[in-house]
């Protein structure tokens, strides 16, 4: 009774002193998990300065149907039993509808578990095929997505490319963790149907800081080509060594997980060269002004580089793809985390960074290998391959 009676006087008072009480605002709580700092900063940190800029654009023009989106981030620092604890909190404690990240293949399948158990929709922005696709039944999770194009379509397209140069014969380079694990095991399935013939399976640890070994080796079997599959610091490291190595009638490839002209500053201008499959929002100005993905990535591309000066790279690119799936979920459906699933499920046509994606109930990716562009470093810079 007595709290009753505090909360009229509390009224009453309002009234007359002509004040009104205006109920507390909602909000879309959404999360998101990225290796911010830690080894893979330089995917965790561009996603979390694209979502946070998506979420702030979104807010100053008024939110979603009138509601401001919260958006919640936690750094894993590249820890799977962090980002396993981060997925935890996020969906229990925090309440959110949907989550973006993880950064990394790795952990991004470490956590699957714990959002198909708790029903909660999570877009990933890793690359590993795996992450949509359970080997069990060759299915998509029902609760997971993806906005970077999958390992298998950069394969595919890495080997479109070499059969355009009449290359067969070739070496293969990856990491031992789960990105560069997974490309080499697409690099091999797929090689009998592009005609490829694998002359070298090199590995390295993700520590290492010299690979002049397996180059060493690579260059006494002479494969016309080299696809190196990593990311992060090995990367720049094997471009250097080869470069080193005066093994430059051997044509390099890198992965798609080359998306960031850093790699080119740190490369020094052993990259050049160099071709690698990337997504639109890399090569924003080289794209002509009818493709369809023009408008959004220009618009990235200035917002971005004018919110924090500096370049854009593919990482930031999946982030934003992540985020905006998830606002046109919530402006079509509202916070239900069924019907957000079932609308990223079905969605069609939705223009991206990293294509256009058409999501279906077989394909939580959506994309084909006609979401990349062949590039080529030339002048320190990217360039259109021919």
């Amino acid at each position: 009774m007595m709290g009753k009676r505090v909360a009229v006087v509390i009224l009453a008072c309002a009234i007359i002193c002509g004040f009104t009480i205006q109920p507390a605002l909602a909000t879309y709580k959404v999360g998101a998990i990225f290796s911010v700092t830690g080894g893979a900063s330089f995917l965790g940190d561009p996603e979390k300065k694209t979502a946070a800029m998506v979420v702030e654009q979104i807010n100053r023009a008024g939110g979603i149907n009138g509601e401001k989106i919260e958006l919640i981030v936690y750094d894993d620092e590249g820890d799977a039993t962090k980002c396993n604890l981060f997925a935890k909190k996020l969906i229990n404690q925090d309440k959110v509808i949907a989550v973006i990240g993880p950064s990394v293949s790795g952990l991004s399948l470490a956590v699957l578990p714990v959002f198909e158990k708790e029903k909660t929709p999570l877009i990933s922005c890793a690359a590993s095929y795996k992450i949509v696709s359970d080997e069990k039944t060759g299915k998509p999770y029902p609760w997971i997505f993806k906005t970077p194009q999958s390992d298998s379509l950069a394969v595919e397209a890495i080997y479109t490319q070499m059969q355009k140069m009449g290359i067969k014969k070739i070496a293969i380079l990856s990491v031992t963790d789960g990105f560069g694990s997974s490309g080499r095991q697409e690099l091999i399935r797929l090689a009998a149907q592009y005609q490829m013939e694998i002359v070298a399976d090199e590995k390295y640890d993700p520590k290492d800081t010299d690979m002049t070994t397996q180059l060493t080796k690579i260059k006494g079997l002479a494969p016309q080509a080299i696809i190196n599959w990593s990311v992060g610091p090995t990367q720049v490291t094997v471009v250097r060594n080869w470069r080193d190595l005066g093994m430059q009638k051997i044509t390099f490839f890198q992965s798609h997980g080359f998306g960031s002209r850093k790699n080119i500053e740190l490369a020094g201008g052993a990259a050049e060269g160099v071709l690698c499959p990337l997504g639109a929002c890399n090569i924003a100005e080289l794209l002509p002004a009818g493709h369809p993905q023009k408008q959004v990535t220009m618009d990235y591309l200035r917002s971005y580089t004018a919110k924090y000066n500096e370049p854009l790279s593919s990482f930031g690119g999946h982030a934003w793809d992540a985020m905006h799936l998830v606002v046109e979920a919530l402006k079509a459906v509202g916070p239900d985390k069924v019907k957000i699933r079932s609308f990223l499920e079905n969605k069609k046509n939705f223009v991206g960074q990293h294509g256009v994606f058409n999501f279906s109930p077989d394909d939580h990716n959506g994309l084909t290998k006609e979401a990349f562009q062949m590039v080529v470093v030339k002048n320190g810079d990217w360039t259109l391959a021919e």
